[in-house]
């Protein structure tokens, strides 16, 4: 029999014990040990079975317990002393409020993401996207950044995972109540919750609440359409992540972006919080946001801004100024695009933007370059035209993105693109393992160990390499014991689901050995991971298996995409070659991955194994994770490792071809290069991993192994880290854009609009500017290292004048086919006024500093001091013999 309603019944806290909710409605709870010991000792047995979630625990602890608690004066004195160290948590002083002189920093930066890895007990992300977003509020929070997260409240989240007997992945899609989960409505003064509402096509309307999850310091808001304001569809949008058809998916991304900027009015009206200088986009997913900023100030502004209302070509200017883009796809497939038709019936007529006209928002994401399909409206396009500055998550990625979006500013050479790259890291104390951080802070000191995994500092890492071998042998050893009771007990579960009898398990208890050299692959599994490049030759694999001295166990994980059954197939593939007897106590597929398994999986590893097609992996952070745990990488050069692999911290797989990515995956050419890189994992695993491993010294220690491990902990510690991530995004990229935005919105948004009329000036005025003429003193085709030669060039800037634009003689090595490379700049100085044909003369004089095929050019750009990059505009003008290098003149 089923029940017509369901709601939640909570349990009543004595009063001595009212600081438990504030403590479980802190998600701070999830990467602070003392805290998670304190809910522990509530009710071992019931924190156990509720998944180790502090508002189930509180809702399901025996209210006999609760009572001996309530007169437990040691417990009263832990709980007092926590829920005081919490509120000088939120309250104190960090290292933001500590900076001083520089840029400005930004009162307050609003981060949008379509999903979150916060905890396992709120379950609103897929994989890395959501975990980099989870791990970049809980490091704003440590280092007291003042963000504000904005997603979705997804009452399905992603899905959970199970086999069948085949080893099918099958999804269920388990509800979630947030009575059950660590987030409060967001209500007004007067307690009625507070409402979002967008307009639709046709008259409708879409409306959401706002739940908040408190991540530390950095408030959450998760938007829900699922009201009873809301008809049945429009209350399925938030349904569940990355799901649903075009329009289901785009009625998802404005929610995200509409709603998620007019949350942050509402929550920064209701709570007093300041207003963010800097909106910060995680992905093309919010990429509405920046319209709905727009709308704002067409319309006079937000009611704080005092500002008057601006044309489109203004307001694009001030918010571009304080908008920031990440990218994480590597490639065109991975980016939405939707029908420019949907699109326009959505922001047409009255629709979700009223009085902002719909042919600018549809120019925002025109595929324009050579190759786009105009049919489309693409949201990294718009992404990028709706921020003044974009970055990748790693310095390949940065290079790779560079590429894949130079069509965006035609005429500049990839290097030129204006993306640059923060390489991503992630949150120590979330993914540090206890006895880890033990070991470190016996070494270190505790206050030294928690300022070393907050801050990224790599002179607090000092005094880890005086760890003894034994020390870390022993650790090691604890932690992939761990590994193994946690992978026997997961396993035991999945085969039960999958329909065997506990007499058929017996098995179970022997599968993996904990004095045996473990390798971990644990991801999301679309093709470009390669998840199945182990099995490329079973036998061989077998043998790495069962070596009799040198054995090598694997544990995998993964979840392939709901609707992605090629996905699917490489999933059923590995769970048929792990079924097989004469292995399955060496390889396990352990199904139904997420941040649980992960926090007992990269510490209980020796290896992280990732292999996936170079350059298409963006970042990779798990190899990140498990490094921090004195895991040993073993990767393709790709994302991060490719930046920070060292020939000390792990090994690098060899890759066929570096172009390898745009291979058809059915081709004979990608099955050559899959045989070719399989074969060097497997050379690599048996010649040198296993046999460092294994070559143990007198007193049984593998010492070599050691020190690898002790030069990864005190290396790449520090620079894998989130707080040394967010750092780096407060003062390359938060801080200057907050002094942009803040420039262009001083004076009723002068700024913005001198600037927004001085780009339609040069837009209009760029098709009559030409470099007419170049000359130099070169009298000899060779010249001398040293010398210098005198330039002339005639320029026709048309109706411009010569501060509006900037010459420039580019010069450097040449190649057989001119093209130039490592690249210097030489700004050309104007001489008088224009000529009776309305050309100006630039002088300067070009150094001859290099030896070799030397060559230059002479270009023009539009100069301004308000511009972020020359190549803001995509407007260059060349010599008219260089017409044809305009996408290859540097390289």
């Amino acid at each position: 029999m089923k029940a017509i309603r369901r709601f939640t019944v909570r349990t009543v806290l004595p009063e001595q014990l009212q600081p438990l909710h504030e403590l479980a409605l802190n998600l701070r709870w999830s990467w602070h040990p003392e805290t998670r010991d304190l809910f522990r000792s509530v009710d071992p047995e019931v924190w156990a079975a509720t998944g180790e979630d502090p508002v189930r625990l509180l809702g399901e602890v025996p209210a006999a317990r609760l009572s001996a608690l309530a007169a437990d004066r040691r417990f009263l004195r832990r709980l007092g002393d926590l829920a005081d160290d919490l509120r000088e948590y939120l309250t104190g002083p960090r290292w933001y409020q500590t900076q001083d002189g520089g840029a400005p920093l930004p009162a307050a930066i609003a981060y949008f993401s379509p999903e979150y890895g916060i905890a396992a007990t709120l379950p609103q992300y897929s994989g890395g996207l959501g975990i980099l977003a989870g791990d970049h509020l809980k490091a704003a929070s440590d280092l007291g950044v003042p963000v504000i997260g904005v997603g979705l409240f997804y009452r399905h989240g992603y899905f959970r995972q199970s086999l069948d007997r085949d080893g099918w992945q099958q999804e269920r899609y388990p509800l979630l109540d947030p009575d059950e989960l660590a987030v409060s409505l967001l209500r007004e003064s007067d307690g009625t919750p507070c409402r979002i509402d967008l307009a639709l096509p046709g008259g409708r309307n879409l409306a959401a609440h706002i739940w908040k999850a408190q991540v530390g310091r950095v408030p959450l808001l998760l938007l829900d359409s699922d009201t009873e304001a809301n008809s049945t569809a429009e209350r399925d949008i938030t349904d569940r992540l990355y799901g649903g058809g075009s329009e289901h998916r785009l009625l998802q991304e404005m929610l995200l972006g509409i709603g998620g900027v007019r949350a942050v009015r509402a929550y920064c009206r209701l709570t007093g919080h300041p207003a963010p200088e800097v909106f910060h986009t995680n992905e093309g997913h919010a990429g509405f946001l920046g319209v709905e900023r727009i709308r704002e100030l067409v319309a006079a502004g937000p009611a704080d801004t005092g500002t008057a209302g601006l044309d489109f070509a203004a307001a694009l200017e001030s918010v571009r100024a304080g908008t920031l883009f990440t990218t994480h796809t590597p490639v065109p497939a991975g980016i939405d695009r939707f029908d420019r038709e949907l699109v326009a019936r959505h922001f047409g007529g009255d629709a979700a933007l009223p009085g902002v006209p719909v042919e600018p928002v549809l120019a925002l994401g025109a595929e324009t370059w050579r190759g786009g399909d105009p049919k489309l409206f693409n949201m990294a396009a718009m992404g990028l035209r709706l921020a003044q500055r974009a970055n990748g998550v790693s310095t390949l990625h940065g290079e790779v993105s560079r590429a894949m979006f130079n069509g965006l500013w035609p005429g500049f050479d990839p290097s030129e693109v204006p993306i640059t790259s923060v390489t991503n890291g992630v949150h120590a104390a979330t993914w540090i393992d206890p006895a880890v951080v033990r070991l470190g802070s016996a070494e270190l000191g505790a206050d030294r160990a928690e300022d070393a995994m907050t801050t990224g500092d790599a002179k607090r890492w000092t005094g880890l390499e005086r760890i003894g071998n034994a020390d870390i042998w022993e650790l090691r050893r604890s932690l992939r014991a761990q590994l193994v009771d946690e992978a026997r007990r997961r396993l035991r579960d999945s085969w039960r689901q999958r329909g065997a009898g506990e007499a058929e398990l017996g098995w179970v208890a022997s599968v993996l050995d904990p004095d045996v050299l473990t390798i971990g692959f644990a991801r999301r599994v679309p093709s470009y991971k390669r998840l199945t490049l182990m099995l490329r030759d079973p036998v061989r694999l077998r043998a790495l298996l069962l070596h009799p001295t040198r054995p090598v166990q694997i544990v995998v994980a993964g979840k392939a995409h709901p609707a992605d059954d090629g996905g699917k197939r490489l999933i059923q593939q590995m769970v048929a070659f792990a079924d097989d007897p004469a292995v399955r106590h060496r390889i396990v597929f352990l199904p139904d991955y997420d941040m649980a398994m992960a926090q007992h999986l990269y510490p209980g590893c020796d290896v992280w194994l990732n292999n996936p097609l170079r350059p298409l992996e963006a970042c990779g952070t798990s190899g990140m994770k498990a490094a921090l745990n004195g895991c040993l990488n073993l990767s393709v050069l790709d994302g991060w490792w490719d930046e920070w692999y060292d020939g000390q911290n792990g090994w690098a797989i060899p890759t066929a071809d570096e172009s390898s990515g745009v291979l058809d995956p059915e081709s004979r050419e990608a099955e050559r290069r899959d045989d070719i890189e399989a074969a060097a994992l497997y050379d690599l695993i048996e010649d040198q991993v296993a046999g460092r491993f294994y070559d143990r010294g007198a007193d049984g220690l593998p010492h070599r192994w050691i020190a690898m491990v002790r030069h990864t902990l005190v290396t790449l510690g520090p620079k894998v880290l989130a707080g040394r991530m967010v750092r780096e995004y407060v003062e390359r990229l938060y801080a200057p854009a907050a002094l942009a935005q803040r420039e262009l919105a001083a004076g009723r948004n002068t700024g913005a609009r001198e600037l927004a009329v001085w780009k339609a000036k040069v837009r209009e005025a760029w098709p009559a500017v030409r470099v007419e003429h170049v000359e130099a003193d070169c009298p000899d085709e060779a010249q001398e290292l040293g010398s210098s030669l005198a330039l002339r060039v005639q320029v026709a800037l048309g109706a411009l004048e010569p501060g509006d634009v900037e010459v420039q003689v580019v010069s450097g090595r040449v190649d057989e086919s001119d093209g130039i490379s490592d690249a210097c700049l030489l700004a050309l100085k104007p001489v008088g006024g224009p000529d009776l044909d309305g050309r100006t003369r630039y002088e300067g004089s070009l150094e001859l500093c290099r030896t070799g095929p030397f060559g230059y050019t002479v270009r023009v750009l539009p100069a301004h001091p308000r511009l972020a990059s020359p190549a803001e505009l995509g407007l260059v003008a060349l010599p008219a013999e260089s017409s044809g290098m305009d996408a290859g003149m540097l390289r």
